[in-house]
């Protein structure tokens, strides 16, 4: 998992290649919270992910940005992926406690022309 954070623009992109592990989200919230840019528009892409976590483990993601959201602001965000990761995103979005827009996509350039429109708003 990587991330690029374009502190002039609010916004970041972050992708998954191969294995994707609560570890490695839990390393990208924090360097976020770090930077300081919780509440820039993000784009996740996760197309070439393979996902190695449980449900339990979404949950405990779950909470950790419950602590988080309760003192830094949540940016829109635009997630890419196969429609196997839809549910998971549909999860990760009920149990998170910001009421941030958020939307899936299959492809990248919908996503960005999705984020244009929030970020234009």
């Amino acid at each position: 998992m990587r991330w690029d954070i374009d502190h002039s623009r609010k916004f970041v992109y972050i992708v998954a290649d191969g294995p994707l592990t609560l570890r490695h989200m839990e390393e990208h919230f924090d360097a976020l919270v770090v930077a300081n840019a919780m509440g820039y528009a993000k784009l996740v892409n996760v197309a070439n992910a393979e996902p190695i976590y449980t449900d339990n483990d979404v949950m405990l993601m779950g909470a950790r940005l419950s602590a988080y959201t309760e003192a830094l602001p949540s940016g829109p965000l635009a997630v890419v992926g196969k429609p196997n990761l839809r549910s998971t995103f549909k999860l990760f979005v009920k149990i998170s406690p910001s009421d941030r827009p958020a939307k899936y996509f299959a492809t990248e350039d919908k996503a960005r022309a999705w984020l244009a429109t929030i970020i234009s708003g």
